[in-house]
């Protein structure tokens, strides 16, 4: 506002200079005129253009404002309290109130109001009247208290947007925590907890087999490797849910499918279910680069996938097909099981505590993929195919 208040002084200064120039006396009077007009001018311009660098600095010395109203009244006497420097005048007292508090507006006021008083009085214009000669500085006085009151609205208003700020800023951190708790949820869920569930199972298995009248050694050693196995893929997603994949370098969309077959193998053997994995799509040359936090989704989701086929869906086979299809990255998990119950969605399986179809949902969402949960064009079973734009990955993880 103080600047408004400058560019306003300003156009009036300039508007006013000629006619303080013609009415000088010749000699010291009119070089002490231009002296008024450029130093008044000069600095009005230099506070209105730079407030940000120049205006503390007149916040901690009113005695420059004094100077320049000074300034100011020697082109009021020559120009005369009938031009646009009386703007000038009441501006100075609005100015004084907004930077300087009533204290300020009350000291400039009296001031100004003295030098317009002195100014009718040497003008000596038989034609103007008591009323007249005190309208301005009455309206010093008016403006000087509107200044003031200006300040009082600014601060409170500058109060009240802190602490604005300050609680969205809060709001912010909340909704951020509330994120990252529904993400680590998620990852528990999809990854840790079922690892670890499935070495729970490979080691009942194997204390049933061990206690078996018949023990089979060769059988003890391969449920043996595969609980060691499990719980050596607890550890690396224990490590990738704890780093988030920030250390790994880009992997591109060839590592996902390469990881992908690996998971649909690993998946086969570790629960006895037949899975298969199918590569479509054409052979990518130089394949897009991937962000980390993408490709972990991915591989979570059909991962997922699978896991849910095998708990819920008793299927007797799960195919698993990935490629890169000109732009679009596409994965699809099938299996042949009894299908998603009839009225599900969301809001029931949210409502009933099931979570592996929210989850997937949520990060195909996280990451800007289409996801569809369905039969397909399947006659039975269920199918989760996705579908990622590859180049609109990397521009939203570098957007984030």
């Amino acid at each position: 506002m103080c600047r408004q208040v400058f560019g306003f002084r300003l156009a009036m200064i300039a508007l006013a200079t000629p006619s303080a120039l013609l009415n000088a006396h010749p000699g010291l009077g009119a070089r002490l005129v231009g002296a008024a007009v450029v130093v008044t001018f000069m600095t009005n311009y230099v506070l209105f253009r730079d407030w940000e660098r120049f205006g503390p600095l007149l916040l901690r010395h009113p005695t420059l404002l004094a100077v320049d109203t000074l300034f100011g009244s020697l082109l009021l006497i020559s120009a005369g309290p009938d031009t646009t420097l009386a703007y000038v005048s009441v501006c100075t007292p609005l100015l004084a109130g907004i930077v300087y508090s009533w204290r300020g507006a009350a000291c400039f006021a009296s001031l100004q109001s003295l030098i317009l008083l002195l100014v009718h009085a040497a003008t000596k214009n038989p034609g103007t009247s008591l009323a007249e000669s005190l309208l301005l500085p009455g309206l010093c006085v008016v403006t000087g208290a509107l200044g003031s009151t200006l300040r009082g609205l600014l601060l409170r208003f500058g109060a009240a947007t802190h602490a604005l700020s300050a609680v969205q800023s809060r709001l912010a951190v909340t909704e951020a925590v509330a994120a990252e708790r529904a993400r680590l949820a998620r990852e528990m869920h999809d990854s840790v907890a079922k690892t670890l569930h499935g070495v729970a199972l490979a080691a009942e298995a194997l204390a049933a087999t061990a206690g078996a009248e018949d023990t089979d050694l060769a059988r003890i050693r391969q449920q043996a490797e595969l609980v060691a196995r499990s719980a050596r893929r607890a550890a690396t997603e224990s490590r990738e849910l704890l780093t988030d994949l920030r250390a790994r370098t880009d992997p591109d969309a060839t590592d996902v499918l390469h990881e992908l077959a690996a998971r649909t193998s690993d998946f086969s053997t570790r629960t006895g279910l037949p899975a298969t994995y199918h590569p479509t799509g054409e052979p990518v040359a130089a394949p897009p680069e991937l962000p980390p936090a993408v490709a972990r989704q991915l591989l979570t989701i059909a991962a997922e996938a699978m896991e849910n086929a095998h708990r819920h869906a008793a299927p007797t086979h799960v195919d698993v097909r990935a490629g890169v299809h000109g732009d679009l990255l596409r994965i699809s998990v099938y299996d042949d099981g009894r299908g998603l119950p009839p009225g599900t969605t969301l809001e029931r399986l949210r409502s009933e505590g099931h979570f592996g179809l929210l989850g997937m949902v949520e990060r195909a969402a996280a990451v800007g993929a289409r996801i569809h949960i369905g039969r397909g064009g399947h006659t039975r079973g269920t199918e989760v195919s996705l579908e990622l734009r590859l180049a609109a990955a990397s521009a939203r993880e570098e957007a984030s």
